[in-house]
């Protein structure tokens, strides 16, 4: 799977503008005001990066590792600084382990997506099955998010958009049952890629968590090695919640990978980071606006370089 062509890297400098400018703007006027480069406008860069949502304790660790490297060179323009940042962001993510769906191992891949409502967890589904589809794999999703009325009629809008099949659930369904008939439709129709859908749930609802559950023990059921990939959905925007959120629900289920959305209505893209550092959870895909080719595979190389370029 290419990660990255030209459009896409368009779409997430664009995506990522009000965070650029927060972050590499602030930080050059703050060095070209500046008549020397000293501990006070290394303290006027930390503020800038905790602004971005950084985070207090991750700034720390970066803004110390830039000071003793700065202060100790002869180097001290902006490109320098912003150089030595981007290294200590891409240091923080580490190699990550990007996905890809090039090598199936097991077929039909099974991926349940997971989120609290408003993350822009059903968007994110169908724009989901648009990737693959367009890759030539043959996805089925299944709508077991049915404590919400309006998701199926999403997600039947949206499944048209992307070409792709769907098992309707309505208020009266069971979830776990959602999730059976689309597994085994996925099965009989040899589908290569499901994508199920779940409730919204407040990640601290104990009785939608147990649901969360049930739904995990039918896949198995019909497939012992679904679900094989866990997507969580997070709102960018939501700061210290969002946080909260990974953490809560990769206690009751193994989460494999976070999608972040609404980056683009957000100067805080430094909150990846700090998801990424306290949760140790990779990040899979990040959404950058609202059309249906919005949503981005994640490469921390990339995110940086739009970030400052």
């Amino acid at each position: 799977m290419k990660l990255f062509s030209i459009n896409n890297i368009d779409k997430l400098k664009e995506g990522l503008a009000k965070t650029r400018i927060s972050l590499l703007n602030k930080i050059s006027e703050t060095i070209n005001r500046k008549a020397k480069f000293d501990n006070e406008t290394i303290e006027e860069i930390e503020n800038i990066l905790v602004g971005c949502d950084l985070g207090i304790d991750l700034t720390e660790k970066v803004i110390n590792n830039v000071r003793n490297k700065i202060l100790g060179s002869t180097n001290r323009s902006i490109e320098k600084v912003k150089e030595l940042i981007k290294e200590e962001l891409i240091t923080i993510i580490g190699n990550a382990d990007y996905f890809s769906i090039d090598n199936i191992k097991h077929k039909p891949l099974v991926i349940i997506v997971i989120g609290v409502n408003g993350s822009g967890k059903t968007t994110t589904i169908g724009k989901l099955a648009n990737i693959y589809h367009s890759m030539g794999k043959k996805v089925i999703i299944g709508s077991a998010d049915t404590f919400r009325a309006a998701a199926n009629d999403q997600l039947k809008i949206w499944s048209e958009r992307a070409e792709v099949d769907i098992i309707e659930g309505d208020e009266s369904s069971d979830p776990a049952s959602v999730a059976y008939d689309t597994i085994k439709t996925a099965l009989e129709k040899k589908h290569d890629i499901v994508l199920i859908d779940t409730a919204g749930r407040l990640h601290n609802n104990k009785n939608l968590m147990s649901e969360l559950n049930k739904v995990y023990k039918v896949l198995g059921k019909l497939l012992p090695y679904a679900p094989i990939e866990s997507f969580l959905v997070i709102d960018g925007t939501t700061g210290q919640n969002a946080l909260q959120q990974a953490y809560d629900f990769n206690k009751i289920i193994k989460v494999s990978g976070l999608i972040v959305t609404k980056l683009d209505g957000t100067a805080k893209g430094g909150i990846i980071f700090k998801i990424c550092a306290e949760n140790k959870i990779p990040v899979k895909y990040i959404g950058v606006g609202e059309k249906i080719d919005d949503l981005l595979p994640f490469n921390i190389d990339v995110y940086v370089q739009a970030l400052f370029n």
